[in-house]
């Protein structure tokens, strides 16, 4: 006997939400539909799967015993399709904001191999690991920290360099480089750092390194807000990456740190089994475009340490 999965997807629907009509909607299909898929598999397996009562439809006996491998069983049908799906749609890269260096890298090897790519923007490691594992997207530029799943690899892709900016009042608007000694005691607002992120973690080693205070008060209205508010400031800077696409600013000064400077680490994250085509050369274009730092260069927090050249 083959089981028909139009058949078996229309009773774990109804024994899901425990309503014909409901379980209808969710399929897309009319509940007489419905109806009769679950009496065809009832009549193939020689018994009753659902009770209709007062309450809604209920499995029976043989219904619960059939329910959990049946949810197994779509499931495999589900990834065997997605399997040869995922072969032929766009390589899903998963970026922390659109803005960043990250999506410059994604967007230079799409231009560089003609790749059909699609950019998912998250919340850093904390979202990208799941959505790797359960295969939504096939890679993710995250800074890397601790003990990862290993179903995934990683590698040390991008250094951004640290940019200080102020506004045109600030005393610091006429230099063409900082020191990070001389912003030692300064404050940086920066609303949008997130406690228990690895970008936020990352501000913290920087803080203490160079005694910087990070300021994280009020609610965070989005980069041109910030922007705007450190522009009417005299004391107050904020930080972005050179490989940041910052807006123009009439009130706004840009301006690079001096090495060793401080460097945000961006990793690529991906799935050991993932098959994607495009997967393979995304690395290996990103690999090739990366060189690992000297500490004269360079300044990187302890869990970076091993990305540097010389010892």
């Amino acid at each position: 006997m083959e089981l028909d999965l139009g058949a078996v997807r229309a009773f774990v629907a109804v024994a899901g939400c425990r309503r014909f009509g409901e379980a209808a909607d969710e399929l897309g299909l009319s509940q007489q539909a419905v109806s009769k898929r679950i009496a065809k598999l009832e009549s193939d397996l020689g018994t009753t799967l659902l009770r209709r009562t007062a309450a809604g439809a209920e499995p029976t006996e043989d219904g619960a015993a059939f329910l959990l491998p049946a949810r197994a069983l779509l499931a495999t049908a589900d990834q065997a399709v997605d399997a040869v799906r995922s072969r032929r749609r766009a390589l899903r890269v998963d970026v922390l904001a659109t803005r960043l260096a990250a999506t410059e890298l994604v967007r230079d090897f799409h231009e560089s191999t003609g790749a059909d790519v699609e950019i998912i923007t998250s919340d850093g490691l904390r979202t990208a690991v799941p959505a790797l594992l359960r295969g939504s997207v096939d890679a993710a530029f995250v800074r890397v920290l601790g003990l990862l799943d290993p179903a995934l690899a990683h590698a040390p892709v991008a250094l951004d360099p640290l940019h200080v900016l102020v506004g045109t009042a600030h005393p610091l608007a006429g230099r063409r480089l900082v020191t990070m000694a001389e912003l030692a005691g300064t404050t940086a607002w920066m609303p949008g750092n997130t406690p228990g992120t690895e970008w936020t973690a990352w501000f913290t080693d920087l803080a203490a390194e160079f005694a910087l205070r990070i300021e994280t008060r009020g609610p965070n209205f989005g980069f041109d807000h910030l922007l705007d508010d450190v522009a009417r400031s005299t004391d107050t800077v904020t930080f972005a990456g050179e490989g940041v696409r910052v807006p123009w600013h009439p009130d706004l000064v840009r301006i690079p740190v001096a090495p060793p400077v401080p460097c945000y680490p961006h990793s690529l994250l991906w799935r050991r089994d993932n098959r994607h085509p495009l997967l393979p050369a995304l690395v290996a274009h990103l690999k090739g475009g990366y060189r690992a730092p000297t500490r004269a260069e360079c300044w990187l927090p302890p869990a970076e340490q091993h990305l540097f050249h010389a010892p």
